[in-house]
């Protein structure tokens, strides 16, 4: 049982919960003014656990026929026979009953959101089948990690929390865009869509280039409308040279980067804005 849960979670890339859950830790303590109850803190991080692992889960479920062809994901648990349907199953409903059982513990308002929640990010996994921007639907099914945090701390849904929403949403768009340069051929040949695919890989750069610089004027924004200050614009001035540098090492003519930028550079941004943040709110 350890040993199958193991391979579930190397297979889903947990470590990469570290994409939301630090913008929905930055969500709550803007929301909170300050240190967040602790309580809340808890279930906001068990929400977004259970959140992305059965969003996972269920998107290596219904790709698995895909992935299976891909010389790239075959190796990935299900295809290669590592991991049995059903455990994947199983482990899919834990994840969804956990995501909806935080929200029950949050509030009345996370709660009734949280089946929308779950509709939204398990149709991400369908988009590839019939539209190029399922990049965007990935942006979309993250951005609710910090419009749901500020709901989990004041149950509401307000202008601050939705301006974190897009830049999650353009961030995320901009990075999936890079990584998503890597199938164009296999998504040619068995009639996926992605925007490399239909623009070609130069043009498709170039969109995630232009989706960056609009996220770092997501985030810039905030300090008209919030009390943040320098250290705060400090932290997006590192975050917009870190999007520079990563779009710097992927070229059209060499994608052997793209691992690099994909993991390494956006989850040094994540968790570096998220504490520049929370310093701000919380010493400052």
């Amino acid at each position: 049982m350890i040993e199958r849960l193991k391979i579930i979670l190397k297979d889903i890339k947990f470590e990469h919960t570290v994409f939301s859950l630090p913008f929905a830790l930055m969500s709550a303590f803007l929301a909170a003014d300050g240190l967040p109850p602790l309580n809340k803190l808890f279930w906001i991080v068990i929400a977004i656990v259970g959140a992305r692992s059965c969003a996972m889960a269920f998107n290596r479920i219904v790709d698995a026929v895909y992935d299976r062809l891909n010389t790239r994901t075959c190796n990935r648990a299900l295809p290669s026979g590592k991991i049995k349907l059903h455990h994947y199953l199983i482990f899919l409903l834990v994840s969804a009953l956990l995501f909806l059982f935080s929200c029950y513990m949050l509030n009345t308002m996370a709660f009734q959101l949280s089946p929308l929640a779950l509709i939204i990010i398990f149709f991400y996994s369908f988009t590839k089948r019939f539209t190029s921007n399922s990049h965007l639907f990935l942006g979309l099914a993250l951005s609710l990690a910090p419009i749901g945090a500020w709901v989990a701390v004041r149950e509401e849904i307000s202008l601050i929390s939705i301006i974190l929403g897009i830049a999650v949403l353009l961030w995320l768009a901009g990075f999936d865009i890079i990584y998503a340069c890597q199938d164009v051929d296999f998504d040619k040949k068995h009639g996926l869509f992605s925007i490399p695919q239909r623009c070609g890989i130069t043009k498709a750069l170039r969109l995630s280039s232009i989706f960056h610089i609009l996220m770092v004027i997501s985030v810039l924004s905030l300090i008209m409308i919030d009390q943040l200050g320098l250290l705060y614009l400090t932290g997006v001035v590192l975050v917009a040279l870190l999007l520079w540098y990563e779009h710097s090492i992927v070229k059209p003519d060499d994608l052997s980067k793209i691992n690099i930028a994909f993991f390494n550079v956006n989850g040094v941004i994540s968790i570096m804005l998220t504490l520049f943040v929370i310093i701000d709110c919380v010493w400052i």
